[in-house]
């Protein structure tokens, strides 16, 4: 398992004699460590110390190390005078390795050098395509006057995609750290150009009503940070959409009482920098909203964010004011939000830190949103993974207009390893199912679409992956228009492209041409098309001339792909229904036309005889 980066004391015991240990302060401490890794990522933990007597009065008799590390080998030591015998203690999951020294360094300025070597399997470690290093910080910082770490790797490993902290100004050839680079969080540093997922996903769905009803799911979208190729989708949803964030909704109709599991399988490739997005003003505005939970317009948020300005001052006051609360996750407590997390900061779990980021963000202008999905993690304690369902974690991501891109940070993980950085490098470790940015509750990322009585079920199923094939985008062409049609009628209808490929049809502008119907050229914007996705262009040309009969080939071009189709169009009155309803009509006017007539000459007699007018007598007959 990798070793978490977290804090990890080197505790010094000096002693006059085996009964009293005497204060660190009254020696002077460096440390020269050498970790030289191996091909196969066995490493070499080397330790040079020099223990230099500032009194008169004592010296050190032994020194004792917590290492961190619980699978040790071949471990060695020695002093001025020979060999020393270690003794390993193991306690509570810690691992402590105890010198007694040869020889004592009595006498003010005298020194001591010693040395401990061993070898590990918990600093370097693969993980799918990317080999990563951890080497644990340490906690007493103040205690030693110098501190240097050195890594070595073989040349296979090739040049460092990030390393934390940042040598900014020092080369990364010789990957050499200072006590002031190391702070309390150690080293992290990451070997490859990217990291590929391979995902099996459940969601289970349920009508429970009378009648049909429509329901959605959301998908592993393709990001700013990753690429996205759905392999299998079953059963086949209706569509798949774009929503206002980017996701992919997967959309199905389910009939009464109806239940089904539907199953995602695909793969992703994960890059540690982002593409560019352009944001329009309307975005802009709508990630700049107040939300359940993303309180930007409450007045000791926007007062807090005034006085923070900047994502790097936000990122900061979270990680520093925030405690992570494992006790939230084990009891299943409600999501707290930012406003509420404020006056209860002890007690975050990753949902906290990233509602806080969020509101914050936003009350000081900085377009901000919430990215759920799965993050790589072998030590809960180091990097915790917080939702409820599954394994999923929460971060959020900010919107950089100098850089025109979304950037994602971890709050959360900079703060649980006690520093680490996570803002201005993040890793190949964080996978997006879902981004959540016009709501900040909806839509719901696999692993939440669970019913009753399946809360034990495991949905979520990640593993890493070699390789990542480029594939090129695979779209059908479908033309819903009629054969023919009548001349001086609107003509109208469909052109449908549905995406039959495993990754996302970019945007791109589709071209309309035709020879004699007008207009006779047309551009359709086409958005984004998830795999399983269509998209719908209506087509409308004028009305011809009433005695027009001809034909006329329509074509539309989609990159460099064509499709035509052949438009009948003939004179409105060789038309079925233009006949029928033509007689029809010309009857009635003709109908209308004699009643008229008959009324005005005063005979109907055309419609039957009619009867002659009588008076009829009432007086009695003579």
């Amino acid at each position: 398992m990798k070793v978490i980066v977290g804090t990890v004391l080197f505790a010094i015991l000096f002693f006059i004699n085996p009964a009293q240990a005497l204060s660190e302060s009254n020696f002077l401490t460096d440390y020269n460590v050498i970790y030289t890794i191996n091909e196969g990522g066995i490493t070499n933990v080397n330790f040079e110390i020099s223990l230099t007597n500032k009194t008169s009065q004592y010296y050190a008799g032994s020194y004792s190390i917590e290492v961190g590390y619980n699978d040790l080998t071949n471990v060695k030591a020695s002093d001025q005078s020979g060999s020393i015998k270690p003794f390993i203690n193991k306690k509570n999951g810690e691992t402590s390795i105890e010198l007694n020294f040869n020889q004592k360094a009595v006498g003010i300025n005298n020194k001591l050098n010693f040395s401990l070597s061993f070898d590990t399997q918990s600093v370097a470690k693969k993980a799918g395509r990317i080999w990563e290093v951890n080497i644990p910080g340490f906690s007493n910082q103040d205690s030693f006057e110098n501190f240097n770490v050195s890594v070595e790797v073989p040349d296979s490993f090739g040049k460092p995609s990030y390393i934390k902290p940042n040598l900014a100004n020092s080369s990364i050839d010789s990957l050499t750290f200072t006590k002031e680079h190391l702070g309390k969080s150690g080293i992290y540093i990451g070997f490859g150009d990217y990291q590929v997922y391979k995902f099996n996903l459940i969601y289970h769905l349920q009508n429970p009503n009378l009648f049909k009803v429509k329901t959605e799911i959301a998908i592993p979208p393709s990001t700013g940070y990753q690429e996205v190729q759905i392999q299998d989708l079953d059963p086949k949803p209706q569509n798949v959409t774009l929503d206002d964030d980017g996701n992919w909704i997967a959309e199905y109709s389910l009939s009464s009482l109806q239940k089904i599991d539907v199953v995602v399988k695909g793969k992703a490739k994960v890059n540690r920098l982002p593409q560019k997005t352009t944001l329009t003003e309307d975005q802009v505005q709508m990630y700049l909203k107040d939300q359940p939970y993303w309180e930007a317009s409450s007045h000791e948020i926007k007062s807090l964010a005034q006085k923070l300005k900047t994502p790097k001052a936000i990122y900061k006051y979270v990680v520093d004011n925030l405690s992570y609360d494992i006790k939230r996750v084990d009891e299943r407590k409600e999501r707290l939000g930012a406003a509420n997390v404020l006056h209860n900061p002890k007690s975050a779990v990753c949902l906290e830190f990233t509602d806080l980021f969020i509101a914050l963000a936003r009350a000081a202008g900085i377009p901000a949103r919430e990215v759920d999905g799965f993050a790589y993690t072998q030590n809960s304690k180091e990097r915790p993974l917080s939702l409820l369902k599954d394994i999923l974690h929460a971060w959020p991501e900010y919107y950089d207009f100098e850089r025109e891109s979304w950037i994602m940070v971890d709050p959360t993980w900079g703060n649980t390893t006690k520093g680490l950085d996570y803002f201005d490098v993040l890793d190949f470790e964080h996978f997006a199912f879902v981004i959540k940015g016009k709501s900040s509750q909806y839509p719901i990322p696999a692993g939440g679409y669970k019913l009753d009585g399946q809360e034990a079920l495991k949905d979520i199923e990640v593993s890493f992956d070699d390789s990542f094939e480029r594939l090129n985008p695979q779209f059908a062409i479908e033309w819903d228009f009629s054969k023919s049609y009548a001349s001086f009628l609107p003509i109208n209808g469909n052109i449908i492209i549905k995406n039959i490929g495993n990754i996302v049809l970019d945007a791109r502008v589709a071209t309309i041409a035709a020879g004699f119907l007008k207009p006779k050229t047309k551009e359709a914007y086409l958005e984004k098309i998830p795999p399983f996705g269509s998209s719908i262009i209506e087509v409308k040309f004028h009305p011809t001339s009433i005695l027009t009969n001809r034909s006329d080939v329509v074509t539309i071009a989609i990159a460099d792909r064509l499709s035509s189709e052949t438009l009948e169009t003939y004179p409105i009155f060789l038309d079925k229904k233009f006949l029928i309803g033509g007689g029809i009509l010309i009857a009635i006017i003709i109908v209308i036309i004699l009643f008229f007539f008959a009324i005005k000459t005063g005979s109907l007699s055309f419609f039957g005889q009619s009867e002659p007018n009588f008076v009829r007598w009432k007086g009695k007959k003579s």
